[in-house]
């Protein structure tokens, strides 16, 4: 099992909780893709493993493979029957769904993957990545050689839109002239595409790319066939992708999701936004790669210094989106509520959001 570490947690309380159980045996974990793809899911379950390992006398469940459909439901409604009564629904489509689910089934306690609904039973709980997306950023941009960066992204959706963002303002610090053109899949987990947008990406001249898409493998192996450089994300993945490697940013979940479950058996928790970030160590910067100068690898450790302790945000203004718009003006910075609804992508992304 991965070495996961314990922090604190940011919850802002939305509503109080009516008729959820205190007593939490069975719990339920559903993922969108298998649990084995080296990326978001693996990551889920290594959260699921450390919840198992750290909560006492507590059986855990787990479906894989999923979809962000009616299908989801079928499944929720099968845990529920068999005594599952807390639900982490692990998915960006599943919300809607645990909060009908939710309504039909009031002791049962459901805990979503992000968003920004609640309800008397439901709750959602994310780690920002997005510091450590600006990091890689940094990194990217010191690195290419042609200032040309690529993104290979699932869905338009604001958790992407924020990560290719930060990125891309982090590459442009170093380099003003960075752009980020973006290709997007129209699905989790689609190999062929993700081969097909790095092999496009290396003909164009693309020398660094990254990704958030479920699993990190094929673009990263893809990448190091290709001679170029990746971006990892959700998993750790530097002992796979070889000399293609620069760094990557990793999800860590596990103590978050023991600090929920404790909550619900202590009859203390409340549906609510509960958010980690790099400061907590629920999103971690991942090792640096042999392409990157032990200088450069200075320079972005020094500007991590500076955003955990509160004297840099990733999202302050002045930032421009791509029709010339500013978005945030300078002296401003980006609530949460904005950057998780967030519909742009900034000047210098080649590619849509929408």
């Amino acid at each position: 099992m991965r070495r996961l570490i314990l922090g604190a947690l940011v919850a802002s309380s939305i509503a109080g909780l009516t008729g959820v159980a205190q007593a939490a045996d069975k719990i339920g974990f559903i993922y969108v893709g298998p649990a084995a793809d080296f990326g978001y899911n693996m990551s889920m379950d290594l959260g699921r493993e450390f919840v198992e390992a750290n909560v006492a006398d507590v059986e855990t469940t787990a479906f894989e493979a999923i979809p962000e459909t009616a299908e989801v439901e079928r499944v929720m409604e099968r845990l529920i029957n068999t005594g599952h009564n807390i639900i982490f629904a692990t998915s960006y489509g599943y919300l809607d769904h645990a909060i009908k689910l939710g309504e039909k089934f009031p002791d049962v306690a459901f805990l979503h993957a992000g968003g920004l609904k609640t309800s008397d039973n439901v709750g959602t709980y994310w780690a920002d990545s997005d510091a450590g997306m600006y990091l890689a950023g940094v990194t990217a941009g010191s690195v290419s050689k042609t200032g040309k960066l690529g993104f290979v992204g699932a869905f338009q959706i604001p958790q992407l839109l924020r990560s290719i963002n930060a990125f891309t303002l982090g590459a442009q610090s170093v380099n003003p002239d960075a752009t980020t053109t973006v290709i997007w899949t129209g699905g989790w987990w689609e190999p062929q595409k993700e081969a097909e947008a790095v092999n496009a990406f290396a003909d164009e001249g693309i020398d660094v790319i990254a990704e958030q898409v479920d699993s990190p493998i094929t673009i990263a192996q893809t990448a190091l066939k290709r001679d170029v450089h990746v971006i990892g994300k959700d998993v750790d993945i530097s002992d796979r992708a070889g000399d293609a490697w620069l760094t990557g940013v990793s999800w860590n979940w596990g103590p978050m999701m023991v600090e929920m479950v404790e909550q619900i058996r202590a009859g203390t928790w409340t549906p609510s936004h509960v958010r980690g970030d790099l400061g907590t160590g629920s999103a971690v910067l991942d090792p640096f790669g042999p392409a990157v100068p032990a200088a450069t690898a200075d320079e972005v450790m020094g500007l991590k210094a500076d955003i955990l302790s509160g004297d840099k945000a990733v999202f302050a203004g002045p930032i421009v989106a791509q029709d010339g718009t500013v978005v945030v003006p300078e002296g401003d910075t980006m609530s949460m509520e904005a950057i998780e609804t967030m519909d742009f992508l900034v000047e210098g992304v080649i590619g849509s959001a929408s």
